[in-house]
């Protein structure tokens, strides 16, 4: 009589998601995306010309190995990934912040000596104007829509009080180097935990893809929202003729009447109409009808 055959179950019905080695590949895919849509976001952080992003290996670890390694101030923002704030983690040096810090407010990008033991209250805000546009870039990196969607939650300089994920738990950690004109190379680092980077960069199986349709920008979100529009105020609208106009000398009068509804232009079109007043020894313009 045969002996059973031990059954075998593949991977999907057991539920064994993929290996470290497996998401090295898509981590620098990743990578990849970001050192093209993180510049621009870098560059309105800093008000200044958008850098260059240059992305390195993605290196295994844990966070038992990273709190090791830890040295010197140190940001670290947790983000989480989509709808059940899957875990990854940002993390800044204080010196390139502070410098960055210096360049917003006019200076050349030096730091303050000594060191700070703890980052000021205008670093806290940069930081902030930071992980908004890492966590953008990475959103839009991942696929854009909800499940991808990645928020900022907390903040902390002490990765061990931090606890962003499980001390021993498997991770990839990958650094960009940002390279600004006129100021010294910066980099921050990024770690993921396998469980999001299966979740955020392997297309599920046994299912189909589901179709996403993006929503078209509008004018009040990028990239449109920062575009600028030349916009004229047309205070008098006066005909006078070819023979009044060739006669005209340095000194001449001309009396005019500003209209009560002054309209407002783009590119010779009327897209709305106000009158005029002052505001802080200003002229200004208060809108009454908008088209």
């Amino acid at each position: 009589m045969a002996s059973p055959t031990k059954p075998r179950h593949c991977a999907e019905l057991l539920g064994i998601g993929p290996s470290i080695a497996e998401m090295v590949r898509p981590l620098t895919q990743l990578g990849e995306k970001l050192a093209r849509t993180l510049p621009s976001g870098l560059g309105r952080v800093s008000g200044a010309e958008a850098p260059v992003v240059r992305i390195g290996i993605p290196a295994e670890g844990t966070l038992d190995a990273l709190i090791a390694e830890e040295t010197g101030l140190t940001a670290h923002s947790l983000m989480g990934l989509g709808p059940k704030r899957l875990p990854l983690l940002a993390s800044f040096e204080a010196a390139p912040v502070l410098r960055l810090l210096d360049r917003t407010f006019g200076g050349r990008g030096l730091l303050p000596d000594p060191l700070p033991t703890r980052f000021p209250l205008s670093a806290e805000l940069l930081l902030a104007r930071m992980e908004d546009a890492i966590a953008a870039a990475l959103s839009a990196g991942m696929g854009g829509d909800d499940v991808h969607r990645v928020m900022p939650l907390r903040r902390d300089t002490v990765l061990a009080q931090l606890a962003p994920f499980g001390a021993g738990e498997p991770l990839l950690r990958i650094v960009l180097e940002v390279d600004e004109a006129g100021a010294e190379p910066w980099s921050l680092a990024l770690a993921f935990p396998l469980g999001t980077l299966a979740s955020a960069l392997v297309a599920p199986r046994r299912k189909r893809r589901a179709v996403t349709r993006t929503a078209r920008p509008g004018p009040d979100t990028e990239p449109f929202a920062s575009l600028p529009i030349e916009v004229t105020a047309v205070l008098v609208d006066m005909t006078l003729p070819f023979s009044r106009l060739s006669a005209l000398r340095p000194g001449d009068v001309l009396p005019v009447t500003v209209a009560r509804a002054v309209p407002l232009r783009v590119d010779g079109r009327t897209i709305a109409a106000g009158t005029v007043g002052e505001v802080e020894d200003r002229v200004a313009v208060q809108i009454q009808n908008a088209f």
